[in-house]
């Protein structure tokens, strides 16, 4: 059968890019159930997740749902339970696959924040040894509430941590602005180096004799859930209120650090505690807050990177415990711009996950459920509508091409940028199919192909 050739290069996102917009309503799709205290979701670059329960369990869910009734950790013998305490966070080292090194945050005795490192068993990845651990931060938490919880590696390769302000209310201590706290604050830690870490010279307060040199941005009363973007490397951070506003702060990935997000001097945009505080154009306010009401404590998720056909894709999902509503947010045309995802009551979310391909995950504290975002291109992905061909980019170049089973069908390209603006369009032939895109900067891009009712998209970059 004679081929035609075109374009493309790099993997597989079998979907399409217009026509999703309108095919199903908003929905969470049932994944997973009978868990308990669910606080953390992530993955360690396979197709498992892995949830943090409270009270000091970690247990690994299949890429089908099904839930491991073994404990991949088990450090219930040392956490501190109840109310806003407990195991709050996990992060797997950047090369987990060859150290089998993950990060974790709990409180332990005394009240005290305790990162942590463990190691998985490297005769059985099922299971990690609890006996590994490693202590490299212990800070004292004057109250039981406020705690943060939340790590996480950046792009860069470094811990970042977060904390809050040490409780009680209004933080009586004022430790979120005391330069010489690591209470609330997002800490950024070198743990390749250094006994037990090293800070990194370009942490904005490195070698202060004023900051702590851990500290990389300042200002915040509980984040509760903070997140990069796997594409922008921009960092989204959501921020419990105290009385009148929940808050979603964002730093660009341009960012040195330093940022001071205001409380207590702060709530949101309005002023809490302000007497002594330094000058209003010294503060980095939030780029969304909502205020208290049938909302109690905003729930922190992720820029949405799963299908690029999804209309979702780009968008920062956030929640809220009290009323069981999903917001997403988007930057348009310099304005920030919140849509209602949904109320799905009876649930509580407590965090979102990301799993190894960008789908998001959310779960229900309440429910026991963890659900998967819905991103509205099950139809578009059936079988029928999607095409099969493979992709050749010519070495060293620009240049693409396809082969494909069809026969002289038009077939039309269009190439989106990561932000899904299109930059190029063509039809092209059997007579003509290489593609020269020299004329974009190097990156990655997302071209579509359509041909006949079929259409699929794929990731190039170069």
């Amino acid at each position: 059968m004679k081929l035609i050739r075109y374009i493309l290069g790099v993997f597989v996102a079998i979907c399409t890019f217009d026509e999703a917009q309108s095919q199903n309503t908003n929905q969470l799709i049932p994944f997973a159930s009978g868990l308990t205290s669910t606080v953390c979701i992530t993955h360690s670059g396979d197709d498992r997740l892995f949830v943090a329960n409270q009270r000091g369990i970690i247990n690994t869910i299949s890429s089908t749902g099904v839930v491991n009734t073994v404990p991949f950790l088990d450090i219930r013998d040392r956490v501190v339970y109840g109310g806003e305490r407990g195991l709050l966070g996990i992060a797997f080292h950047p090369q987990y696959r060859t150290n089998g090194y993950f990060y974790v945050n709990y409180i332990g005795a005394g009240d005290s924040t305790r990162i942590s490192r463990f190691s998985v068993n490297p005769g059985n990845p099922e299971i990690a040894n609890p006996g590994s651990e490693y202590r490299l931060m212990t800070i004292f938490q004057p109250y039981a509430n406020h705690n943060g919880g939340d790590l996480k590696f950046g792009p860069d390769g470094y811990l970042y941590i977060g904390l809050g302000d040490g409780g009680s209310g209004g933080d009586p201590g004022n430790r979120a602005q005391n330069h010489k706290e690591l209470l609330g604050k997002i800490l950024r830690i070198d743990i390749d180096h250094g006994n037990p870490y090293a800070i990194p010279t370009t942490n904005p307060f490195y070698n202060s004799t004023t900051t702590k040199g851990e500290i990389w941005a300042i200002g915040l009363r509980n984040p509760w859930r903070f997140s990069f973007d796997r594409i922008t490397n921009d960092m989204w951070i959501a921020d419990v209120g105290q009385n009148s506003f929940e808050e979603i702060n964002f730093q660009p990935a341009a960012s040195k650090g330093g940022e001071n997000y205001g409380w207590r001097c702060y709530e949101g945009n309005q002023a809490y505690s302000s007497n002594g505080c330094a000058p209003f154009s010294t503060f980095t306010f939030p780029v969304y807050t909502y205020p208290l009401g049938d909302e109690c404590s905003v729930t922190g998720g992720y820029i949405y990177r799963g299908s690029v056909a999804s209309p979702f894709y780009g968008r920062y999902f956030f929640a809220d415990y009290c009323s069981d509503r999903i917001w997403t947010l988007q930057n348009v045309s310099g304005n920030w711009v919140k849509a209602d995802f949904g109320q799905f009551s009876g649930n509580n979310f407590s965090t979102f996950g990301e799993d190894v391909n960008g789908q998001l995950y959310v779960a229900g504290i309440s429910s026991g459920k963890i659900f998967r975002i819905a991103d509205q291109v099950t139809q578009a992905n059936s079988p029928l509508n999607t095409l099969n061909f493979k992709l050749i980019q010519h070495p060293s170049t620009k240049i693409f091409s396809i082969e494909t089973d069809k026969m002289g069908n038009q077939i039309q390209v269009s190439v989106y940028d990561i932000m899904g603006k299109k930059q190029y369009q063509t039809i092209k032939n059997e007579t003509n199919a290489e593609i020269d895109l020299t004329f974009l900067k190097s990156g990655m891009y997302f071209l579509k192909v359509t041909i006949d009712d079929k259409s699929e998209v794929k990731k190039i970059m170069f």
